[in-house]
């Protein structure tokens, strides 16, 4: 048993679940919305290419796992601007049991993480590296 600067003891998975949330608090003001994507007041309006890129990683198939407490995962939310998340291929792992699921079944180890064709990818990824990495091209660089 360890001891909380109250003086009250408690266990040390309570302690580390403690520690976890403090250091794990999302920075950004995100919230997370019905679907689980993430609106900001910090993230911009989306630009056609961010809109675009959002809707080719879902049409090639990407998945981008995240959790709603990611502080990681709020900020590659808000690389795509407020219109752009909503379209993205988003899977909350930590809502319900269905989410955990397909996380699981995916064997989601860090977060955010995308997988694309058996690619998978963990971190923040820029919007640089998702059109490389997919091979989008948008309309302004075709």
């Amino acid at each position: 048993m360890a001891r909380w600067w109250t003086g009250q003891r408690v266990t040390g998975a309570a302690l580390l679940t403690g520690l976890l949330l403090l250091g794990s608090a999302p920075t950004s003001r995100a919230a997370a919305t019905s679907s689980g994507a993430a609106e900001s007041a910090a993230a911009a309006p989306s630009s056609p290419r961010q809109k675009q890129l959002a809707d080719h990683l879902k049409q090639v198939g990407a998945v981008f796992y995240g959790a709603w407490w990611c502080p990681h995962c709020n900020t590659q939310k808000e690389l795509f601007g407020l219109e752009a998340i909503e379209l993205l291929p988003y899977v909350e792992c930590d809502k319900d049991e269905p989410g955990r699921k397909r996380c699981m079944e995916a064997k989601v180890r860090a977060y955010p993480t995308w997988v694309l064709k058996g690619d998978r990818r963990e971190g923040v990824m820029s919007l640089d590296e998702l059109e490389s990495w997919s091979g989008f091209r948008s309309a302004a660089k075709r």
